[in-house]
């Protein structure tokens, strides 16, 4: 049977409702009978005993607000009567011990993927198609136009189909009957593939590379380059203007950087150099067309769990994200980790709060003075513009039972798992050492999976309470919801359900090694995400101006 109410650390002062309750219950908590005060709907919190004006409020084991007003026993936590407020943090001030979780039965596992010259591995076969600035993005997506549909890559065309019959019942004089016109299914395009090795061309449309900041040009140069040589990318073609800030010697420089030996086959054109618009469109699609042809040729092959790279995100997070989704997502991270494989942990907004335990985690102290160098420097750049990490929590998270963002942070910290940190990487660095890395992003959902998979991501584990319909053009995107109730409402998006360890049906344990499973599934390409399969290609590079 499950349960009405849970603590989830033996130091919190609150209670978190599993299910809606109404005030004048009654609810008990280890011999404890609590009368509600307020309603309580499901996932929100109440005080366990009565807290006075700025009493510390904690979660997870952690400071996450302050009592602005005496809240009662069985009180309502709401925006209205709590504060963000959060513990400071110094530098390392203790060595974290980790005992790494059974991994006996995945010691012999693969999955299927794509070998590369530099001894990566991707789960994917991607062609990319990238413009250096804004101005190529026209060319960019003309080339798409040309490719998509005859490769076989299209995809449903059900809702042009849905106009068509509403253009033909207005034009036969029965508009009345839009109003109740079902959508049909209609078949995908393409169902005919060209290349039966190549899971996708992508073309990586963006609004930078000139007309900004320098720093924001070669910044976007530096994620180019990490997309080249992430490891579900075959090859690419590049287009550049030619006089724009984002110049193709600095992407020369960036994938050096990144890769001495790249053996990847790339495309660099140049339109000012080309000529003539056809001209440079001919060439640029008939070396693509031909760069296809030879990337075809790599098939998928056996390899060690150890090559798997999985970023790690949360968007529209809810009251249950910290509880069920987050945890199972840390546990398949720690697995991972046990395995040799390398985890990212993104979203510096939402670790905050949580900074002493990750510095506390880092493996030496130069790693640990890096992650508060960084941490200090983006809340200085957010208060410097009259904002700050307190004001990140939306309507929906709030709404949701996230009401400061130090609760919101110290759920979204649980998808780290409890590793040693082995490495602190500032935005657009390549994750290379096995363990888990943290990548100092925003907590922007695209910006953050636009940055992890410039950093080499080959899975992407995403959570959600609410709903988020995001994917990414070279990474699978896994969603995982933190509730049944979004698995049933939202199908089509979300990939894995968690709400069983909120039901009491199953462990965090139990659902994290499921949850590896399926990833082996998905890198072997025996799976396909939803987001994959609803071509949700979603690239936002962060511009380094504030963005929470």
């Amino acid at each position: 049977m499950a349960h009405k109410i849970l603590k989830i650390h033996p130091k919190d002062n609150v209670l978190v409702a599993l299910t809606d309750l109404k005030a004048g219950e009654t609810v008990e908590y280890e011999g404890e009978t609590i009368k509600l005060v307020h309603d309580i709907p499901a996932k929100h919190k109440f005080a366990q005993q009565t807290l006075e004006a700025s009493h510390p409020i904690t979660m997870y084991g952690s400071l996450v607000g302050k009592a602005v007003s005496e809240i009662p026993a069985g009180g309502a936590l709401t925006i209205q009567n709590v504060k963000h407020q959060v513990s400071e943090f110094t530098g390392k001030t203790e060595t974290t011990g980790w005992t790494a979780p059974d991994v006996s039965r995945w010691k012999d596992k693969t999955f299927m993927g794509y070998h590369r010259a530099d001894g990566q591995v991707g789960t994917a076969n991607i062609w990319l198609v990238i413009p250096l600035v804004f101005c190529e993005n026209r060319n960019v997506n003309i080339i798409k136009q040309a490719f998509i549909d005859e490769l076989g890559f299209g995809q449903q065309d059900t809702y042009k189909s849905y106009v068509q019959q509403m253009v033909e019942l207005h034009q036969s004089g029965r508009t009345e009957e839009i109003q109740t016109l079902p959508i049909r299914s209609v078949e995908t395009k393409g169902q005919n593939r060209i290349f039966d090795n190549i899971d996708g061309i992508k073309f990586l449309t963006h609004e930078g590379g000139c007309g900004g900041i320098r720093q924001d040009s070669e910044m976007l140069c530096a994620l180019l380059a990490g997309y080249i040589n992430n490891p579900n990318v075959a090859g690419a073609t590049i287009l550049s203007l030619g006089c724009q800030n984002a110049q193709i010697s600095i992407l020369e420089e960036k994938l050096q950087k990144v890769n001495p030996d790249l053996k990847k086959p790339l495309i660099i054109l140049e339109q000012q150099q080309e000529g003539t618009e056809q001209e440079l469109l001919t060439k640029a699609i008939r070396q693509t067309f031909l760069g296809l042809v030879e990337a075809n040729k790599n098939e998928r092959k056996p390899a060690p769990l150890s090559k798997l790279t999985i970023g790690l995100e949360c968007g529209g997070s809810d009251g249950f994200s910290g509880i069920s989704a987050n945890p199972s997502v840390g546990h398949v991270s720690d697995l991972l980790v046990a395995l040799g494989g390398k985890s990212i942990l993104s979203e510096f907004p939402e670790l905050c709060g949580v900074e002493q335990e990750l510095i506390n985690r880092c493996v030496d102290q130069k790693t640990a003075d890096r992650f508060v160098q960084l941490m200090r420097d983006y809340a200085a750049s957010a208060e410097a513009v009259g904002s700050g990490f307190d004001m990140n929590p939306s309507p929906g998270n709030i709404k949701d039972g996230l009401i400061t963002d130090a609760i919101k942070s110290a759920g979204a910290a649980k998808k780290g798992g409890t590793s040693p940190v082995v490495d602190v990487l500032d935005y657009a660095e390549y994750a290379n050492k096995p363990g888990l890395n943290l990548l100092c992003t925003p907590g922007n959902d695209v910006e953050s999976t636009t940055a992890m998979a410039g950093s080499g991501a080959n899975i992407i584990l995403f959570t959600t309470g609410l709903g988020t319909p995001t994917g990414n053009p070279v990474t699978p995107v896994v969603k995982v919801s933190s509730n049944s109730k979004l698995m049933q409402k939202m199908p089509d998006i979300i990939d894995v359900n968690t709400g069983e360890v909120i039901e009491g049906k199953k462990t965090i344990e139990e659902m994290g090694e499921a949850m590896l499973d399926y990833i082996i599934e998905v890198a072997s390409g025996n799976i396909k995400t939803k987001a994959v399969e609803l071509g949700q290609d979603d690239f936002i590079p962060w511009k380094r101006g504030v963005s929470l």
